[in-house]
């Protein structure tokens, strides 16, 4: 069976994270490695990432996860702000591999006008000079597909592929798969063809080997919107078939799928705790 989990928050310290995880039966997780819309987060200090990785010793739980934050752009034209990017993403490694976390998922960059060839360009030169910078780290960064909002690069997997293929270090790279995303990007997984056709061109221009980690959301919006607006699991356009198809396909029985859905909808607040059983059901 898969690794269900979902993001969890880390108001109140790291291993709140942790500890809400465990209390909604999760197998994994996903946080923030610092506030996600800020460029410098504050010093980890040893007592707060020692207190983490005790509790998460602890614990069941597998594949942590961090997600970037939404600042950085390794796409970006402007050398100032690209620039900027680059040392922020630096600093999303190191605090990943303090924290021990397996996965490090990450938006690959909005090219700004200055068109889809340049912009991934500047992603490769941005992930070797990270990788030059930094040597050796652990952690394994997710190149997560999105949904082709305003000018926004990995909405098709040509542009992933493209870059997997052309980065120094490819070993230090893969792909997580965003269902709201692909869906809003125009591919159709909301029905047993178009979810068989989706991942066989995924396999053909990427590689299923490369696909290492699934966020599960429904879609607010249509097929091909090109708007990212994440829905509770079958509420939305998505439906209930692609969800079912997902966990119960055998290529995908080990893989971590984590939420990114709304924590909560009118007086309920732990809609996770929902969309949780929702998925489970769906395997059994």
């Amino acid at each position: 069976m898969p690794l269900f989990g979902a993001h969890m928050s880390i108001s109140g310290g790291y291993h709140k994270a942790i500890e809400a995880a465990e209390e909604f039966g999760c197998e994994t997780f996903q946080m923030f490695n610092k506030n996600a819309s800020q460029w410098k987060g504050k010093v980890l200090v040893d007592e707060e990432v020692e207190l983490f990785k005790d509790k998460l010793s602890t614990t069941k739980l597998k594949h942590p996860t961090a997600h970037d934050s939404y600042l950085i752009n390794l796409a970006s034209p402007d050398q100032a702000l690209y620039q900027k990017s680059i040392d922020a993403f630096c600093e999303e490694i190191r605090r990943s591999d303090r924290f021990g976390l397996q996965y490090l998922v990450a938006h690959p960059g909005a090219h700004v006008e200055s068109g889809e060839e340049a912009g991934l360009e500047r992603i490769v030169s941005a992930l070797d000079e990270v990788c030059e910078t930094l040597g050796e780290f652990q952690v394994m960064v997710l190149l997560e597909t999105t949904a082709g909002q305003g000018t926004t690069l990995g909405h098709r997997f040509e542009h992933l592929g493209y870059i997997l293929k052309n980065v120094k270090s490819p070993d230090k790279f893969g792909v997580c798969l965003d269902t709201c995303h692909v869906f809003a990007a125009g591919y159709d997984i909301s029905q047993r063809s178009g979810y068989k056709t989706t991942f066989e061109e995924f396999d053909r221009t990427i590689g299923l080997k490369q696909l290492r980690l699934f966020h599960l959301n429904d879609s607010k919006k249509p097929l091909g919107s090109r708007v990212d607006r994440h829905e509770h699991l079958g509420q939305g356009c998505i439906g209930k078939t692609a969800f079912e198809l997902l966990v119960q396909d055998p290529r995908f029985a080990k893989h971590p799928m984590i939420l990114e859905t709304p924590k909560s909808e009118g007086e309920r607040k732990d809609m996770d705790r929902d969309n949780l059983k929702f998925l489970r059901q769906l395997v059994s």
